[in-house]
């Protein structure tokens, strides 16, 4: 069995060796590489990485709105 643990960062959740726990002002959190690595290479990079986030977010929340409705038909 695969363990996942949320991302704070992107939203997401990811297998537990993909993650790294980070200290931030509220506490521990996890975090996955890909997101700590994509903040080291600037700001055009975290733009960029931020971007594609959001999308794949966007695209999922759709997905779910789409499936919600039409079982409510």
């Amino acid at each position: 069995m695969v363990t996942t643990l949320y991302c704070y960062h992107c939203r997401t959740y990811h297998p537990k060796e993909e993650m790294r726990q980070i200290e931030t002002k509220s506490g521990k959190r996890w975090r996955c590489i890909k997101s700590i690595e994509a903040t080291k290479q600037g700001r055009a990079a975290r733009e960029t990485f931020g971007k594609q986030t959001t999308d794949i977010n966007k695209a999922e929340a759709q997905s779910k709105a789409r499936l919600v409705l039409n079982v409510e038909r």
